[in-house]
């Protein structure tokens, strides 16, 4: 009997069976194809490269649903709030215990904004109104704080609305206000509906955090050794998540509109419904905090790249960290100063860490913008002894108060021209101060009382005529006289008075301003916006605006010539201060003193101890003799490169 498959009574020879085809031919027909990587630019505000994997941390919404209470409701909706108060001030507090799992730097940075949150939960004009909405329109808590912390947002949004060129800076502390009213508001509206808030206990070793937004609150919660870096759907560089942000390290690239929907697409959740927090994600991404560039799914070869980066990245970190306390030399042992400027008492800790020889420009707006009335002597001394006595002996430069119409607040409403249709050439800086000299008078003496603990020098902002800085010098000097009959301990000669450079009015008469200055700071940035008559924040001319044009330089050239040939100190504190391409051109024409963002001193130190004081005076010369910016870009370049 014969069977099918051969068996010993089968005379026929056997065949052998086919060999099976391989795996990788059966499946070639439903092979999916690769991912394609996609790139998403936005705002890098803390350099470095990192890799890792997508991870989300959603937060469950808490609502402030609106509700009219009976006459009976009231006093026991004023105690809810004292209660969500209480809660949120613990809160706070345990936020602060965190940070000592972190680095000195990281703690000085972060502690003082979480201070001023916990100072918002004090006797704040927030709470008081939110009391009289329940109180007097008989609203429930949740509406009463989410309507007011709102409406006073809304007042800071306001004020920084429209405001561009000279007051960039000032645009970005007000959306820094609006920010911290709004977080407040929504700290108390979850304790006040007892929604959970966001943790990132579960998150991965080494992920990547992907939110839409992601508040100073929560940056307060992250820990640097688990997550790698941190991408934002909202967000600016200036703003409080951002400060603690490059407090703790953390690579980070902010305002990726869209990028929370994409990513969580792609790791298989539905757009915008992140998947839960501490899923791992199959998804990789790659950060560059530097560049502001996201790169979802990355290749092999951006892969490879990115790691390289990092490596290079930690190498870096470790040359720059050896630069803080070699001095600012060239070459040819030439000493140059580097500054920093200072907007805000919390970016002390970053100064001291990139090792500034001092404070080159202290903002003082940041007294006056959160005020609802005009700080008097004592508060504007303690503030201007607090940065002076962190600086340790190193000279502080505090620029008087530059206020503009069309800035808003409570504290100089009676001060402004309302309505002014051109505030850049309208009534600020030290013409403001010179049309209400109490201001000035009030500020010149808080300044006055802290100048014998440690150098310090005051400087009058937008100065135009040689008549303003003599009546503002003989201010001065009656302030100064005033305090001696009084007894205060104040210097045998009075601090140095000197002024800013931001007009082409200015930079033309220096010579004669320097006669009376004792001196001379130029800041490029107005200078660049009068010169060209071009507003950096306006899209439409926003490309012409160009510190480089040769205009401007032949400007600063001018002012620095006739400063040096009267032996004033002249330094230079606009954006390109901190630019390392720029520096060597500055020294090339004569500058030795530069003041800028903290972060960016590493950088120009490495810069200015490479270079030699020949060669920077060799590019100037070619520089100068340039006519078209684009070339003198290509110059600074090939400068850079050599």
């Amino acid at each position: 009997m014969s069977t099918i498959d051969g068996g010993p009574d089968d005379e026929r020879p056997r065949r052998r069976p086919a060999p099976a085809k391989p795996a990788v031919l059966r499946k070639r027909a439903v092979r999916r194809p690769e991912r394609q990587e996609r790139r998403f630019t936005g705002l890098g505000v803390c350099s470095g490269v990192a890799v890792g994997p997508v991870a989300f941390a959603a937060e469950a919404p808490a609502s402030a649903t609106v509700r009219r209470l009976q006459a009976s409701e009231v006093e026991p909706e004023l105690r809810r709030l004292d209660e969500a108060v209480q809660r949120s001030v613990r809160q706070l507090e345990k936020l602060k215990a965190r940070l000592a799992f972190l680095s000195e730097d990281s703690q000085a940075e972060i502690a003082p904004l979480l201070d001023a949150y916990r100072q918002m939960l004090g006797p704040s004009r927030l709470l008081r109104h939110a009391a009289r909405r329940i109180a007097e329109d008989q609203l429930n808590a949740e509406a009463a704080v989410s309507e007011e912390a709102e409406a006073l947002a809304q007042r800071f949004a306001t004020r920084g609305s429209g405001s561009g060129g000279p007051d960039a800076e000032d645009a970005a502390s007000a959306s820094r206000q609006a920010e911290e009213v709004r977080e407040i508001g929504r700290r108390l509206v979850r304790n006040l509906t007892r929604a959970p808030f966001r943790s990132f206990a579960a998150l991965p070793v080494g992920c990547i955090l992907v939110t839409e937004q992601l508040r100073p609150a929560d940056a307060a919660l992250i820990d640097p050794s688990r997550i790698a870096a941190v991408v934002t759907d909202e967000g600016g560089t200036s703003d409080h998540t951002a400060i603690m942000l490059r407090a703790l390290g953390i690579p980070s690239v902010l305002g990726v509109t869209g990028f929370t929907a994409q990513a969580g697409a792609q790791a298989g959740a539905q757009a915008g419904a992140p998947v839960q927090a501490g899923a791992r994600a199959p998804v990789q991404v790659v950060v560059d905090g530097e560049a502001g560039l996201v790169t979802l799914d990355p290749s092999a070869v951006t892969l490879e790249a990115a790691h390289r980066a990092v490596v290079a990245r930690a190498g870096e970190r470790q040359r720059l960290g050896r630069l803080r306390r070699l001095p600012a030399r060239l070459s040819g042992g030439e000493a140059v100063e580097l500054q920093a400027n200072l907007e805000l008492p919390a970016e002390l800790p970053l100064i001291a860490q990139a090792g500034a020889a001092g404070i080159g420009l202290l903002r003082t707006e940041f007294l006056f913008i959160n005020a609802d009335e005009l700080p008097d002597e004592a508060v504007q001394a303690e503030a201007y002894r607090g940065v002076v006595e962190a600086m340790g002996g190193d000279c502080v430069t505090i620029r008087l108060l530059d206020w503009g119409s069309e800035k808003q607040s409570e504290a100089m409403a009676g001060f402004l021209a309302p309505g002014d249709l051109n505030p850049a050439l309208g009534l600020r800086g030290l013409r403001l101060l010179l049309r209400h000299p109490s201001v000035m008078e009030t500020q010149l003496a808080a300044i006055l009382r802290v100048s014998g603990d440690a150098p310090v020098r005051i400087m009058l902002p937008m100065v135009t005529t040689l008549a303003e800085l003599r009546a503002a010098r003989e201010i001065y000097e009656r302030v100064g006289r005033r305090l001696r009959r009084r007894g205060v301990r104040l210097p045998e000669k009075l601090p140095p008075l000197g002024i800013m450079i931001e007009t082409p009015a200015a930079a033309l008469g220096a010579e004669t301003l320097a006669l009376e200055a004792e001196f001379l700071a130029i800041g490029t940035n107005d200078l660049a916006m009068y010169t060209l008559a071009t507003d950096r924040a306006s899209t439409d001319v926003s490309a012409l605006y160009d510190p480089l044009h040769p205009a401007v330089l032949r400007l600063i050239g001018q002012t620095t010539d006739a400063a040096l040939r009267l032996r004033r100190p002249v330094s230079l504190c606009g954006e390109i201060a901190g630019s390392p391409l720029v520096v060597p051109l500055l020294m090339g024409m004569g500058l030795r003193s530069f003041s800028m963002n903290a972060s960016a001193i590493p950088r120009v130190k490495q810069v200015v101890r490479q270079a030699s004081l020949d060669e920077c005076r060799r590019l100037a010369r070619r520089v100068l003799e340039e006519s078209d910016p684009g070339q003198i870009a290509q110059l600074l370049r090939a400068f850079a490169a050599r």
